[in-house]
């Protein structure tokens, strides 16, 4: 756990540094050289961050926080593995989403909020359900959440900015059609660079969260099954529904927009074609050898979550 934390310390302080330059270039174009100004912006915005970054999950993700006797069994679940992992209960929330998915968010282990979308409830059984609430938790009981949180609000404010500016009627006329793209590119760029971040802390916590599941009691095949499921899940949601989660698939539990080009290695798994993993089906992936192509590799590096295939084969080798 220590490396993982110590990671993501290092992420925050590249994400500090981005904000840094971005805050001097500005600054150095308007004539203000004081480094202490700088210093000063850029601190106030990696605070702003720390304190607006829920917020604007929550109205990214269309979060509605719920109560105990809203959604009994989903409480309970969370209440036991909150119990197991020995971390304060965490506020429970559902998702407007229809991709079936989960995530954490917060500020830390005592702000912790567990989010499942409706697409989720409706897809797995209690057993995988549960694993999925383990996997969550293990996020917040890791001390990830603030970090995925801070990491993620610049590309996800500059992705909506982007989109909007350059293809859903930003432009109001001609005269300034040209400025109104140009923010929009800027924007773009400004996207991909910090989400580079993003999406190397996300797949590094993904591993880690896995294992806490497990450690908190749940089945391996039930975690395996889970996912084997939300990814065809995925690949059956509408371009438009994945499109609308591109800025926000860093908190997911897996990634939506790789479900198709994952299909072709996860179907080998299921051996019985019953839709979902068994014991026997994950024993026999832990006595093989896992190769993962150029091309794959290369679809890692720019994906928020490890290769599903790799990920389950590390489930394989875990036990409860």
């Amino acid at each position: 756990m220590f490396s993982l934390q110590l990671r993501m310390v290092f992420l925050l302080a590249a994400l500090f540094g981005i904000v840094y330059a971005i805050i001097v270039m500005i600054g150095t174009s308007m004539g203000v050289t004081n480094f202490y100004v700088y210093l000063a912006i850029s601190l106030g915005m990696m605070l702003v961050q720390y304190m607006i970054g829920p917020k604007i999950v929550e109205w990214s993700m269309r979060v509605k926080y719920i109560k105990k006797e809203d959604a009994p069994k989903l409480f309970a679940m969370v209440e036991d593995q909150a119990r197991q992992a020995e971390i304060p209960m965490p506020r429970v929330c559902i998702s407007e989403l229809d991709i079936p998915n989960a995530f954490a968010f917060g500020r830390g282990i005592r702000d912790g909020r567990v989010c499942v979308t409706q697409g989720i409830m409706r897809l797995l059984n209690d057993e995988e359900l549960k694993a999925v609430i383990g996997h969550e938790i293990g996020h917040i009981k890791n001390r990830d959440v603030l970090t995925i949180t801070l990491l993620s609000v610049i590309p996800m404010i500059m992705y909506h900015l982007a989109w909007r500016m350059m293809f859903s009627g930003g432009r109001r006329d001609d005269r300034g059609a040209g400025g109104t793209v140009m923010i929009g590119i800027t924007a773009f760029l400004f996207y991909f660079i910090s989400n580079l971040l993003v999406l190397y802390a996300s797949r590094i916590r993904e591993y880690f969260a896995d294992k806490a599941s497990v450690a908190f009691g749940n089945r391996p095949e039930a975690l395996a099954s889970a996912l084997y499921k939300l990814v065809y899940g995925s690949a059956r949601m509408s371009k438009e529904s994945l499109r609308e989660s591109e800025g926000l698939k860093a908190f997911f539990i897996n990634d939506p927009s790789q479900a198709m080009n994952e299909l072709r290695d996860l179907k080998q798994l299921d051996m019985d074609r019953n839709g979902s993993i068994d014991a026997g089906e994950l024993s026999l992936l832990r006595s093989k050898t896992v190769c993962v192509g150029g091309g794959d590799k290369m679809m890692e590096l720019m994906s928020t979550h490890p290769n599903m295939l790799k990920r389950i084969k590390h489930l394989s080798e875990l036990t409860v």
